[in-house]
């Protein structure tokens, strides 16, 4: 099969969802299949041009467009004209699209060249009508009303299939936005297993962040974003750091909306500054590394779909603390891959001292069982090829098609 996975960004800071395109893209290439992205970025963004899977970027670009985008709410959303046309003349060459995600053009581009097309396209919502949005951002939660409404509201009910990572996702999103049409379908994710030197990769970490070597540390890996609960961390280690002092903070990822300065401001006026190590974003060996160095990786977030690197972490065995926002939260749980707690400072304080006060016995243990569930739930090896057979055998049910099929088996779920 060819598949097109259509992007706002192949952005690697984006984080999970074009972790999630790559992984599954070098999975199928291996199978015989073909892969190709179309993105908003300009053509000549140094990650469009380092992309490891074939992409088309269709974005604007010039010294005057990164200025206009921050001005412009429309080019804000990513518009383009150059993406409409180019699906239309370019998405006959494919079997099926993937659009990826919601509220960008990506997603309403795509709506708008594809339907009615004979090339069917479904939508992966990667976690965008979790509710917690609404919650936090009640002036943007009205405005996206007005626009769900009018536009991307169509974007899943002509869509052939609407792809959840996990049933936790599935049923919050059915409750983000009216009205809700789609035809629901729970697809396996997570991403590929991780191979390298380990001894080279923590050689690498270390030589970005000197300062960890010798101490045992807690990793958070993540975009450094209020969503993602670093105040919360910061805050319940100060609590505890006197009672382990042997302990560290690594605290690494973008920081896309300037909290860095203020969180070690935080971090510094709590005395804990010098506990806290920032290497930034950290990626391939470095990234392994800073998974291996750690006795336990912890995700504080108020809402995550998915959370690509909770996987990444039980991956290497490593145990993982993390809320009962996370959506996968059940998973973890159910296998006994880590411990889950509320997204408030009273959860995560009690979670971190679980965590600190189990033996290393005890963690390499609920580290074994990470590692497990990762292979039996996570293996993005098995999950890309079961979503690939799901998109074929939708691609043969004619009747699927039709709009009034669309209603009719809206709310249908695949397991």
């Amino acid at each position: 099969m060819k598949i097109l996975h259509v992007i706002s960004s192949v952005d690697p800071r984006g984080g999970g969802p074009i972790e999630g395109v790559v992984s599954s893209s070098k999975v199928w290439f291996r199978n015989g299949h073909d892969t190709h992205i179309v993105c908003l970025d300009p053509p000549h963004a140094p990650w469009v041009l380092n992309s490891p899977v074939k992409t088309f970027a269709v974005g604007a670009e010039g010294r005057w467009h990164g200025a206009l985008r921050r001005l412009v709410p429309w080019l804000r959303y990513g518009y383009t004209p150059r993406l409409v046309d180019w699906l239309r003349r370019n998405a006959s060459n494919y079997d099926a699209v993937i659009v990826n995600g919601l509220w960008n053009y990506a997603s309403f581009g795509g709506w708008r060249a594809l339907r009615g097309s004979r090339t069917p396209y479904f939508v992966f919502t990667h976690g965008m009508l979790g509710p917690w949005f609404n919650k936090a951002y009640p002036r943007k939660a009205f405005l996206k009303s007005l626009f769900w409404r009018l536009f991307e509201h169509r974007v899943l009910r002509d869509a052939r299939g609407v792809l959840f990572t996990c049933e936790e996702e599935k049923i919050l999103a059915s409750r983000s936005f009216d009205p809700y049409v789609a035809r629901e379908f729970v697809v396996g994710y997570g991403t590929s297993d991780v191979t390298g030197d380990p001894a080279a990769q923590l050689n690498s970490f270390f030589e970005k962040t000197p300062s960890a070597r010798g101490r045992r540390s807690i990793l958070f890996l993540s975009r450094i974003h209020e969503v993602k609960g670093v105040d919360l961390l910061i805050d319940a280690f100060a609590g505890l750091a006197n009672q382990y002092p042997e302990f560290d903070l690594v605290i690494a990822g973008p920081d896309q909306v300037g909290l860095v300065a203020p969180l070690r401001k935080r971090a510094e006026n709590l005395g804990i500054g010098q506990r806290i190590h920032w290497p930034g974003m950290l990626t391939g060996d470095a990234k392994w590394g800073a998974f291996r160095a750690a006795e336990f990786f912890v995700l504080p977030s108020h809402h995550e779909s998915f959370g690509m690197v909770i996987v990444e972490a039980m991956a290497l065995a490593r145990p993982v603390l993390i809320t009962n926002k996370v959506n996968i939260w059940r998973e973890i749980e159910a296998d006994a891959a880590g411990i889950v707690v509320n997204d408030d400072i009273e959860g995560i304080t009690r979670g971190l001292r679980e965590m600190l006060e189990t033996t290393c016995e005890e963690r390499a243990a609920m580290g074994t069982r990470a590692r497990q569930a990762f292979l039996s739930r996570f293996d993005m090896e098995n999950n890309a090829m079961e979503l690939l057979k799901l998109i074929e055998r939708e691609i043969g049910d004619k009747d699927a098609a039709t709009p009034k099929n669309r209603a009719a088996g809206a709310q249908m779920t695949q397991l």
